[in-house]
């Protein structure tokens, strides 16, 4: 279905197949050697990225305004503004971690389309039957990983809520009396966050799985 090719060489190709995957350019890139199982790979390494980042960056964001809530006097404003950065900051990698995963969706559409349409150009049944199993078993496979990606994914939401509205409640509110109004948001947000980095482990681990699985089928 493909051949392997270096990150480094393809990765404006790459990148421009995953924002439009159309017919022509994907007949463009199977001239050089780059086809749809390639560029799904591709995008799931990038999407898993994308999942540790945003773990990475949410695990920060919580840190400021744990941070921010037990202070124990002074000037807050510039502890505040250092936690709305970083809520931001976690905005904007939610919108990239949301824009990677219907990426893999959209390509792994078009591979899986691809290849059963292939199934009818068979002479021999039982290359037809074999090739179906592969495809059956790359299909569930994917399934498997998307289905943990997206329960990562869904982890966010909650956390970057309360991260929200801590930030709104502060900015005309940036007392002492506020802090104490929040103290209990911290330790609820602390569940929150251990179930995020434990469903985003997962979600990487199953898809550092899913892309070996399709690099050894090569």
């Amino acid at each position: 279905m493909g051949i392997p090719v270096a990150r480094t060489t393809t990765g404006i190709l790459l990148l421009t197949a995953m924002c439009a995957c159309s017919s022509v350019q994907y007949a463009a890139l199977e001239k050089v050697g780059i086809h749809k199982r390639d560029i799904l790979v591709d995008g799931v390494e990038d999407a898993r990225d994308a999942q540790s980042e945003t773990r990475e960056q949410l695990v920060t964001a919580y840190e400021e305004l744990s941070a921010l809530i037990g202070h124990g006097g002074g000037e807050l404003e510039d502890k505040y503004q250092r936690l709305r950065k970083e809520v931001e900051r976690s905005q904007d990698l939610t919108a990239d971690l949301d824009e990677h995963l219907a990426d893999i969706d959209r390509v792994s559409d078009d591979l899986f389309d691809e290849w059963e349409s292939e199934l009818d150009l068979y002479n021999s049944a039982a290359l037809r039957a074999e090739q179906a199993k592969k495809l059956a078993l790359a299909r569930r496979q994917f399934s498997t990983m998307r289905e943990r990606m997206q329960i990562a994914r869904d982890r966010v939401d909650p956390v970057m809520a309360v991260l929200s509205d801590n930030v709104l409640f502060l900015k005309h509110s940036l007392n002492a009396q506020a802090l104490d109004a929040l103290r209990g948001q911290a330790t609820l947000l602390e569940g929150q966050v251990d179930a995020l980095i434990r469903d985003m482990q997962l979600a990487i681990e199953e898809a550092d799985a899913f892309i070996a699985r399709m690099r050894s089928s090569e």
